[in-house]
């Protein structure tokens, strides 16, 4: 019995014993395995870095030269994309805001009343032209037509006296035809058909000159709106680069053959 004790006892070491063996293995496993797996990640820390360093140190000098120089010609590109812009914008405001007048719009003013088509396209050195011509044809259509209606009612009044009283009262003529003759004699002016043939062709030259009047004055008035209309489509037409005239003296010395010659010199350049 006492036997049987002890082996027990004996046992019960032993498997203490293996379990503490077991223990103690178990622990010394896991702290080597840990210290493996944290040098594993340390070693692959080290070597990302180590992997990494180099490449940025690798790299040539001239290739630093050539990433510099291209970021000051991006830089650069930049800068001219924007000066480009500013000046893109600028030219545009410039042609929003330059004058191009409209041919439709200068007819039209021309046709209400002459001049203002070239008023509209600021020819305003025409003015004096297109007033001037009107005035002249103005004064040429009236002038034509009074003597025209003088010589016509005098044709008409010495026809009429011719008739009615050829020989008189004095007081019966009309002063139509009596105040266009000069001489006192109008007795004999009234029965000689030549006078009478002689108002009658004044009468009709007025008439015809004052209708040729009437007709360049349309013409006139026709032209001054071409002439609108032209100068409105051909505004910004540069006809040359250099369409000059100059004036100047001249003055040539004395020669052998000739004396002295003053003058002026008009030189025109196209």
């Amino acid at each position: 019995m006492r036997q049987r004790g002890f082996l027990f006892y004996i046992t019960g070491l032993l498997k203490t014993f293996i379990l503490l063996i077991i223990f103690l293995t178990g622990n010394i496993t896991y702290g080597y395995a840990q210290e493996l797996v944290e040098a594993a990640v340390t070693d692959s820390t080290f070597v990302i870095i180590t992997d990494t360093i180099p490449v940025v140190d690798s790299i040539p000098e001239s290739g630093i030269d050539e990433i510099a120089l291209s970021d000051s010609t991006v830089q650069e590109a930049f800068q001219v994309a924007d000066v480009a812009g500013e000046d893109n914008l600028a030219m545009r405001n410039r042609l929003e805001n330059t004058f191009k007048p409209n041919s439709t719009r200068a007819v039209l003013y021309s046709a209400i009343f002459p001049g203002l088509g070239q008023i509209y396209n600021r020819q305003y050195w025409k003015l004096p032209l297109v007033y001037g011509g009107f005035t002249g044809f103005m004064y040429a259509i009236t002038w034509n037509n009074r003597m025209y209606q003088d010589y016509s009612n005098a044709y008409v009044a010495i026809v009429h006296d011719a008739r009615e009283y050829p020989e008189g009262p004095a007081d019966k003529w009309s002063t139509d035809w009596t105040d266009l003759v000069r001489s006192g004699d109008y007795q004999s002016v009234l029965n000689n058909t030549s006078y009478h043939d002689q108002f009658k062709r004044r009468k009709d030259y007025y008439r015809r000159y004052r209708d040729l009047s009437i007709i360049l004055a349309v013409g006139f008035y026709a032209l001054c709106m071409l002439d609108a209309y032209v100068d409105a489509e051909m505004f910004d037409f540069d006809v040359s680069p250099d369409l000059s005239m100059r004036v100047e003296p001249l003055i040539m010395p004395r020669t052998g053959l000739n004396e002295w010659t003053f003058g002026i010199n008009y030189s025109i350049t196209f």
